[in-house]
C-alpha cells in the first residue's frame, strides 16, 4: 500500500490514526512537530502526508504545508486535519484557499475511522497508490 507521514502534536491522535490506517494496509510513521516533521522527510519521503494544524503555535502546520510546497516536497499531497473551524466557525475549502495554504485537502477533527479511509484513499488514487 502506501508509505503515510502522520503530524499532530496529540500522540493520542496520532496513534489512532495509525491504527485505522496501518489496518488498511498503510506504512505509517509519526511525527509530533514540524521539526519532527522535517527530520522525518528527510530520511524517507511518504506517499502522503497528514498535518495537523495547530502544533507548536495556531498556525504551524500552515506555515509548514507553504514551506514544503514552496520547496522540494510540491508534489506531495497534504491532508490538513484540524480543529480550528469547530472552535471558530472559520471552514476552510482546499480549492478556495489553495493560494493561501496549499494543501490537498481539509477534514475537521474529529475525524471518523470511516473519512480518514475515504479521504486518503481518495488522495492517493490521485497519485497513483
Amino acid at each position: 500500500m502506501a508509505n503515510i507521514l502522520i503530524v499532530d502534536d496529540d500522540a493520542e491522535i496520532r496513534e489512532a490514526m495509525r491504527i485505522i490506517l496501518e489496518a488498511e494496509g498503510h506504512d505509517v510513521r509519526e511525527a509530533g512537530g514540524t521539526q519532527a516533521c522535517r527530520d522525518a522527510l528527510a530520511e524517507q519521503t511518504p506517499d502522503l502526508l497528514i498535518l495537523d494544524v495547530m502544533m507548536e503555535t495556531p498556525d504551524a502546520g500552515f506555515q509548514l504545508s507553504y514551506e514544503l510546497v514552496q520547496g522540494d516536497y510540491k508534489d506531495l499531497p497534504i491532508l490538513m486535519v484540524t480543529g480550528v473551524g469547530q472552535a471558530t466557525g472559520f471552514k476552510f475549502d482546499p480549492k478556495r484557499d489553495e493560494d493561501f495554504i496549499p494543501v490537498a485537502d481539509f477534514v475537521e477533527k474529529p475525524v471518523s475511522p470511516q473519512e480518514l479511509i475515504q479521504r486518503v484513499s481518495s488522495l492517493l488514487k490521485k497519485v497513483g497508490k
